[in-house]
């Protein structure tokens, strides 16, 4: 099914996370208002039936059915692919026993945008302690979607309005990262975010900041070496090469309006280095991007929110962020595809 420009419509895959969260409310919650695509749910029916009626808002749920044409999803209306739990959930009390079902969930989703039947992957938030709880070991969506990939190295991207933090590292104890930034690792990461600023977003010749890793960008060595052994070679490298990069800037002053108006992304160090600038600006609204990975991946920008799980006050401002975004980049693909093709 193709839309006035001609463009084909999109199915989008969206993995409800940790069943007894607010993942499901958010789902039930989005789909209360008409889409422009396809939302395709890998949930247990139950349960999304389950809390529609604990939050007494309507929903009709349809089998995920790839044979029949793509249609925009109607309001209270929700596609389903049915990945069943393997006990029945309870809002607020997560429950390792169904850990392997909601990671099934994922893995099926992620083929499904893997075999060209969706378009776009977008998650909703999971529990990593009762995951691996249940004896798996899991960090977070971006590893184990880096797994599913074939072990590469994807990029993690914040998005808020015109605001985008990228991270070279993600989740890691705050002691392993020094060893982590190397000049391997930093010259992939900026390869990564410039491509794909250049490729989702359609910024062209992107204009990135790059932060230091100590206080005051290692104050000329004395806080640290880190950035004149490792940052500011790969930046020199790099920029000889076309890059538009600047850098290495000290954290707390690379936030300021007078630096983020000449940038298209800033790269941080550590997770605790960019985000919380990043949701400070727009928690909430914000996205998290993840480039590098075969198919177009965005999630919300909270956790699992267990004390508002089926209570009628989760927020779905995120995960329609998440959707929009992941439909916006689709589209943009869509085009450079049949562009180049």
């Amino acid at each position: 099914m193709a839309d006035a420009a001609g463009l084909k419509r999109h199915r989008l895959a969206l993995s409800v996370g940790e069943p007894a969260g607010i993942g499901p409310d958010l789902a039930v919650l989005a789909a209360q208002r008409a889409h422009e695509e396809e939302i395709v749910a890998f949930a247990d029916p139950d349960l999304l039936a389950a809390r529609a009626r604990t939050l007494g808002l309507p929903l009709t749920l349809e089998a995920f059915d790839t044979a029949r044409p793509v249609r925009p999803a109607e309001p209270g209306q929700l596609t389903c692919a049915p990945v069943a739990l393997a006990r029945g959930a309870i809002a607020g009390r997560p429950d390792p026993a169904n850990a392997h079902s909601l990671l099934a969930a994922l893995d099926q989703a992620w083929a499904s945008c893997i075999e060209g039947e969706c378009a776009a992957l977008v998650t909703a938030p999971l529990n990593k302690g009762v995951i691996n709880d249940a004896g798996v070991a899991f960090s977070g969506h971006t590893e184990y979607l880096a797994a599913l990939a074939g072990n590469v190295t994807p990029v993690m991207l914040l998005v808020a309005g015109e605001l985008r933090v990228a991270l070279t590292t993600t989740h890691l104890p705050l002691a392993q990262v020094p060893a982590r930034i190397t000049r391997e690792r930093l010259e992939h990461a900026l390869e990564v975010l410039a491509a794909g600023l250049e490729r989702d977003f359609g910024i062209a010749r992107p204009r990135i900041l790059v932060l230091g890793l100590n206080p005051h960008a290692g104050e000329g060595g004395h806080l640290g070496r880190e950035e004149i052994e490792t940052i500011a070679p790969v930046l020199e490298t790099l920029c000889g090469e076309g890059y538009r990069l600047e850098g290495p800037l000290p954290a707390d002053t690379a936030f300021t309006p007078a630096h983020l108006a000449r940038a298209d992304a800033v790269l941080a160090m550590n997770h605790d280095q960019g985000l919380p600038v990043l949701k400070h600006a727009g928690f909430g609204r914000a996205v998290n991007v993840t480039l590098g990975l075969p198919i177009v991946r965005t999630s919300v920008d909270h956790g699992t929110a267990l004390d508002l799980a089926a209570t009628g006050r989760a927020d779905p401002g995120s995960l329609e962020a998440a959707l929009a975004l992941a439909a916006e980049i689709a589209v943009r693909r869509q085009i450079t595809a049949t562009a180049s093709g």
